[in-house]
């Protein structure tokens, strides 16, 4: 059991209406398993419309503010004032509950990349908990927390913001052993004045560090100083990762193959030696932090390092596919699925990897394979989006890119920049794509998704998965 009522009841200082036992915690009836705690969070829609449902669907009980109307009162529930307030308190007690060393991922880029590696490599050396999903906002925290089991041995925290003030409260509630930052670009630039403002706010994730913890950062960004002098202010012990010199855990090469990229490192001078299943620098370089944040845990650096391998990137965060297009005439394309979110930094870092894929030339009626892009608007990017668009355009090596179809009233800026023969489609919509998606490739191509969720370039994806039937995956993928 992971509640009881009773431990439930002191946690939060709620009334339990009758004993009862769950075996998770949930926030949504439509993933709700027979057992779990229901908790009735208001959103966009308030949750206590849904407790009855809960409840017929095998919920062992709800966790409300009210007897919801429909709802009887010797129903199993257990009744508090704010419901927010109470979940925070679950987690609390989760928390205080277990003798887990726990890490919290912050960062502009790679925060759910990086959560998933480390659920990898520390899954081989005890009980590890992270959330399934991207839970990394204010409910999404405590709510990890309050899933995790008294017997785990290392939690993977996520935590995000989109305006000041929202990660040092996470963090603390979370009372991390070590906490990472993987980077910190332009993303979210409506709220913040600059990049160093961002900065400043990742930083904040120090803040909720137990004493004697350990501060892991990217030893190459221009704000690096304002990481590491946070830091120190807070008595962490700090640890760099990245290709400068001064790294404690530095790359000194990655080669990016087809299928995997294969990394030379030092750490803190000694040899170390990695792969990571999937093409991309930002990968590599986010599982350089990801080994030092395994070794800063306790765990087995060389065996988290052996581990890695089985890492693959999420849905749509550069995921890599076959499409088999024919499977007698053996014709097919390979999809490249970032459509999850974009931001400056990690456009520039997906369309590197599609710059270094090799087509497949001689299968496809056009004869030579090509790199092709569809670039959905970055989101939340401030005054700045206009200029932060057209940029695209100056990125080292998009000659490579045979053709670039750009999705989105702000991705206009950049098709109105590129060369006239790089320029594909422009849409307002990736509604109006996604039907041509049988127009946009060939055999042998190679295609990049990208673009901010809002974008709805995940659209595209779904109508070329829908060309054909994948086939069985390529080594290293899912």
């Amino acid at each position: 059991m992971l509640w009881t009522s009773t431990d439930a009841a002191q946690a939060t200082g709620g009334r339990a209406t009758t004993d009862w036992q769950a075996t998770g915690v949930s926030i949504d009836t439509r993933t709700l398993q027979p057992g779990e705690l229901f908790v009735a969070l208001k959103d966009v829609r308030d949750g206590h419309d849904f407790v009855a449902a809960a409840l017929a669907a095998g919920a062992a009980a709800a966790l409300v503010s009210r007897i919801p109307e429909g709802v009887s009162d010797s129903a199993p529930l257990l009744i508090v004032p704010d419901v927010l307030t109470a979940l925070e308190a679950l987690g609390k007690a989760a928390r205080a509950r277990t003798k887990a060393k726990v890490v919290g991922v912050t960062g502009s880029v790679g925060k759910t990349s990086t959560k998933e590696m480390l659920r990898a490599i520390l899954s081989g050396q005890g009980r590890t908990h992270a959330a399934e999903a991207s839970y990394n906002n204010h409910w999404g925290v405590p709510l990890t927390l309050a899933r995790m089991p008294a017997d785990t041995d290392f939690a993977v925290i996520e935590i995000g913001m989109n305006h000041p003030g929202e990660i040092a409260p996470l963090a603390r509630l979370a009372q991390l052993d070590v906490a990472m930052v993987t980077t910190v670009a332009a993303a979210h630039l409506e709220a913040f004045d600059s990049i160093e403002g961002i900065a400043h706010e990742k930083a904040a994730i120090f803040d909720g560090l137990k004493p004697g913890g350990t501060a892991i950062f990217n030893a190459d960004l221009p704000t690096t100083p304002i990481l590491r002098a946070k830091a120190v202010a807070v008595g962490a012990m700090p640890v760099g990762f990245g290709q400068s010199n001064d790294a404690d855990w530095r790359l000194l090469d990655a080669r990016i193959h087809d299928e995997a990229t294969v990394c030379r490192a030092t750490r803190r001078g000694e040899p170390l030696l990695y792969k990571v299943s999937t093409p991309g620098r930002h990968f590599a370089l986010n599982a350089l932090g990801a080994l030092a944040v395994a070794e800063a845990l306790g765990a087995d650096p060389m065996i988290a390092a052996h581990d890695l391998g089985r890492w693959v990137p999420p849905a749509g965060r550069g995921q890599r596919e076959r499409i088999t297009l024919d499977i007698v005439e053996e014709t097919f394309f390979d999809l490249i699925d970032d459509a999850f979110n974009a931001n400056p930094a990690s456009m520039a870092a997906a369309l590197d990897v599609l710059i270094a894929a090799k087509p497949t030339d001689g299968i496809g009626r056009v004869g030579g394979g090509r790199r092709i892009a569809v670039l959905g608007d970055m989101l939340e990017l401030g005054p700045e989006e206009t200029a932060l668009h057209q940029a695209i355009a100056q990125h080292p090596g998009l000659s490579a890119v045979h053709l670039i179809h750009c999705v989105g009233p702000r991705m206009r800026e950049l098709h109105a920049a590129l060369p006239r023969g790089q320029r594909g489609d422009w849409v307002e919509t990736a509604q109006e794509l996604a039907p041509r998606a049988r127009n946009l490739v060939d055999a042998g191509d190679i295609l990049l998704i990208k673009g901010s969720k809002g974008s709805k370039v995940s659209l595209v994806v779904d109508a070329l998965r829908k060309m054909g039937q994948a086939a069985a995956p390529k080594e290293g993928t899912t």
